[in-house]
């Protein structure tokens, strides 16, 4: 009787690790296709703030204000990556503002995760576009040599820096003919920003990284994405876990017996957007990317659509209009931005 009353209790916790363990790898093999014929992962892993904080950052800015001494993380760039690959992420969305590129290129060579099985992302910084070709190309070269890779599947413009940001791009399309860089995309441009672009460029950008979430959905921006066939990441997809207790958002997962989070990475990926989520805690990770195993049906994603507001899309062209410049010598500058934008 013992024996059998063991696997009695041995089996439910069997069948739950079963289940966890098959929707991690449903969502390490979703993928869609960008415009260049190549794979992505429609879920990755968000290095921003991770073991590090830039001197910039909103959260640095607020508590140096406050005269707090930035606090030493508890796990180190390093951990939380190799952490999140050893949870099942592939795609490492990567940047060079980010600060701590090194520390990822440590988590991937401790892996032993093969290269072709990862896809890894970058950006250049406002300072860098600015500084033009020369400085995008070191810093591209940086970053392959921090990841420790000979190069990278996705590279992108972080902000369209105004009068800059196209001649970094036609950079890129030169460091994509070299092989350094299999595709091309940016991050943070509005319509009139592409539309800028691509006067220019040869190359359609692959994809465009904005935020996106059922607080900030910018249906005619994503429109006008979709449109060119660029795809869209999300970033701030979780608005860093500050709608978890949204009414409507509470409610859609207690109907389908889940959490917030996974309900926001739900909504995102239903959508067909790039879903980043990010954390520092293994069970947080795992949570994040059970995103595929159930559905949100249609009065949930209506109900989820309505919870843009007037104000996130207010606030959404402050934040663009301060972060085309910021950290350059033009910040400030409020005349070098321009003024026609789409916000929706």
């Amino acid at each position: 009787m013992r024996g059998v009353r063991h696997l009695l209790l041995t089996v439910p916790s069997f069948l739950a690790s079963f289940q966890r363990s098959s929707a991690l790898m449903t969502s390490a093999s979703n993928s869609i296709t960008l415009n260049d014929g190549r794979k992505h992962p429609l879920v990755g892993y968000g290095t921003y703030k991770v073991g590090f904080v830039p001197a910039s950052a909103s959260s640095a800015v607020s508590s140096s204000a406050a005269g707090d001494a930035a606090k030493a993380p508890e796990v180190t760039a390093a951990e939380c990556v190799e952490m999140a690959l050893d949870v099942g992420y592939r795609f490492l969305d990567c940047a060079e503002f980010y600060g701590n590129e090194a520390e990822v290129g440590k988590a991937i060579a401790k892996s032993g995760v093969p290269r072709d099985e990862l896809f890894l992302a970058s950006k250049c910084w406002t300072t860098t576009i600015h500084k033009g070709p020369e400085a995008v190309q070191a810093q591209l070269e940086k970053t392959l040599k921090d990841l420790g890779v000979d190069y990278i599947d996705l590279y992108c413009i972080h902000w369209p820096v105004p009068g800059k940001h196209v001649a970094a791009y036609q950079q890129l399309e030169k460091a994509q003919a070299a092989g350094l860089v299999r595709s091309l995309g940016v991050s943070n441009y509005a319509v009139e920003d592409l539309e800028e672009l691509m006067e220019s460029a040869s190359v359609v950008p692959a994809i465009n990284q904005i935020e996106i979430n059922p607080f900030l959905h910018r249906s005619e921006t994503i429109a006008f994405c979709e449109s060119k066939g660029v795809k869209l990441q999300s970033y701030r997809s979780l608005r860093d876990g500050k709608a978890f207790n949204e009414p409507t958002v509470v409610a859609v997962a207690a109907k389908h017996g889940r959490t917030a989070a996974q309900v926001l990475g739900r909504w995102c990926v239903q959508h067909g957007y790039i879903y980043i989520p990010k954390s520092v805690k293994r069970e947080r990770m795992e949570e994040n990317m059970r995103v595929f195993d159930f559905e949100l049906d249609a009065d949930d994603m209506a109900k989820l659509d309505a919870l843009t507001t007037p104000e996130a899309l207010d606030n959404f062209v402050a934040l663009y209009k301060k972060c085309v410049v910021r950290d350059t010598p033009d910040a400030g500058r409020t005349e070098l931005v321009r003024t026609k934008l789409t916000v929706d």
